[in-house]
This record gives structure tokens, sequence and C-alpha cells, in this order.
């Protein structure tokens, strides 16, 4: 369908886009990214979005700027608005009380008193200490929480992926997975993607839940694709760069993958040395689900408080 590609080609766009906030982009460096004429670019976004190009941009920085003020107490808010793109202080603070109805001084202070309250009343009956892996180049937890299999903080390398995109509320909506599953493989299957045997299933998710809107979340259902793959609409194709990942696997029931973010979240994090980094995160799927309960690894990109 003619629609599928436009959709695709915008996908596209927002992939670039959020690659590097902190770049200046120009409107004709959009549409040629698009591959749309650069008088009409503008309005095919916006009516596939509901945001212009730059609204979109605006949004994701002002966005990421949220996620840093909560999760990055280290950086001052000047570091913040730079790396998130913006040419001033003044800009960011300005741009920032428009769209959160509050100072960044004070969202900071008020999420900072929030995760207070939440790891103190985080009842997940965990411990968790560290040894060390036998080759010492990955650094391993022991917990005594029972879904738990592992966790490691290691390099994973660069991924390039297939993607069916869904924007809007997603959160416990088994059905909608299933289906964004299933236009997957329905493109991988007759393209000889699942005879690769090292193809792996992932879903990526491209905001913090807590900051965008439920009608703006952006998640992807994905699959891992030899580099030369070509794709078609409305199949999208990305690259996962290399970098370094917490790794927690568990082994869960559909009602208790919440359980497993929030102990990685709350009990994990404050105790490991290591912030979240400020890129995409996904769900690893390294086998079909048995007896309906998954293997999931969630894999977090960090670096050193």
């Amino acid at each position: 369908m003619v629609q599928n590609e436009y959709t695709k080609r915008i996908n596209t766009v927002c992939d670039y886009i959020e690659k590097d906030l902190s770049k200046s982009f120009t409107l004709d460096e959009l549409a040629e990214v698009a591959n749309f004429s650069k008088f009409h670019f503008t309005r095919i976004f916006q009516g596939i979005t509901g945001e212009t190009p730059f609204q979109f941009l605006n949004r994701l920085r002002l966005e990421r700027a949220a996620s840093l003020l909560k999760h990055h107490p280290n950086h001052t808010i000047s570091d913040i608005s730079t790396l998130c793109g913006f040419t001033s202080l003044s800009i960011f603070s300005r741009n920032f009380k428009n769209y959160f109805n509050i100072s960044a001084t004070a969202y900071r202070k008020q999420k900072s008193n929030l995760s207070k309250i939440d790891r103190n009343n985080d009842q997940l009956p965990t411990s968790t200490t560290l040894y060390l892996s036998h080759d010492l180049k990955n650094i391993k937890y022991k917990t005594n929480m029972e879904i738990l299999k592992n966790v490691e903080v290691k390099e994973l390398p660069e991924m390039t992926v297939a993607y069916v995109r869904h924007v809007g509320p997603y959160k416990g909506d088994a059905k909608l997975f299933e289906s964004l599953h299933s236009k997957l493989l329905s493109w991988a299957e007759p393209n000889g993607i699942l005879e690769h045997p090292d193809v792996k299933s992932l879903i990526i998710y491209h905001d913090d839940i807590r900051v965008t809107e439920s009608s703006k979340l952006r998640v992807s259902v994905s699959m891992t694709i030899p580099k030369e793959t070509k794709v078609e609409a409305p199949i999208g194709k990305m690259t996962i760069e290399k970098t370094k990942y917490v790794v927690a696997c568990f082994a869960i029931k559909v009602d208790q993958f919440q359980e497993a973010w929030d102990w990685l979240m709350g009990s994990w994090f404050p105790n490991s040395g290591y912030q979240p980094d400020d890129k995409p995160f996904f769900e690893l799927y390294p086998e079909t689900p048995k007896n309906e309960t998954f293997l999931v690894e969630i894999c977090i990109p960090v670096k050193p408080l």
C-alpha cells in the first residue's frame, strides 16, 4: 500500500533524528532522508505524525531532557540543555516550562523526591552480590529473585533489525504485540529471514513511558536481519549501535514483566555503580515462549555513575 510506504519513510526520518538529538537539522536534510520533495515534506510529516518535523524534534529533546534530569543528578541543567541540542540555556528553560508547566529545576527536585519514595517502598524480596565471570570481561550479579536467571554488564555488537512500529498506548496490550509480531513474521518468513540460525526477536522502546504522552509513545517489534537485507513498507529497517548494556535475563509469565522491570530499575541500578545511558533500550527474546513462560533479556545501555 502507498500509505505504508509513506509511513516507512517518515519512520526513517524519526529514527534519523533520534540517533543524535544534539545535532542541528535542516528541513532540506530531513526531506532528503525521507526522499520527499522539501516543498511537501513538512505537510506529509505532519499528516502522518500529527506534528511538524521540528515540533517532533523539540518534543523529543524536551522529553530526553526530562529523563536526564530524573536519572542523571550529576549533570547540570546547562549540560543537559547542550546534550539535548538547545543552543542556549534560556531557550531550553523557556521551552521546558512551556511544555511541562514547571521549571527544569523544580522538575528535577520533584522527580528526585518521588524516586526516593519509590525506592523506599520497594517491597521485592531481593538481594544482590557482585562477582566476576571467569574471563573477567563481564561483570555479573547474583540475586535471590526467583524469576531472574542472570544479570551481567557487557558490550553488545551492532545489530541491524527490521521492524513494525506502533505509535500510541501499548502497556499491557497483548493483542497489539501479537498483531505487530504477526505482521513482521508475514514478511520475514517468505523472505527467508527465519532460516538464519542467529535471528533474534526484539521489542525496542523509544520513549520514557513516564514522560511521553501515551498517544505519542513509540514501540518497534523487531528481528535481526543481515545488514544487506532490503525491506519494503510497512517494514522499516534500523541499526542498533554497538555499546555497553546491562543484560538481565528473566523467565517470566505475561503478568510478571512489570515486576522484572521494577526490580532492574529500582533495586539493581541503585546498587550497581551504573546509570542508564541516553540510548534506546529493548527486550530480546532468545527463544519461543514455552508453557506461557517467556525467556526475556532486558537490555538497557549503561555508563558509570
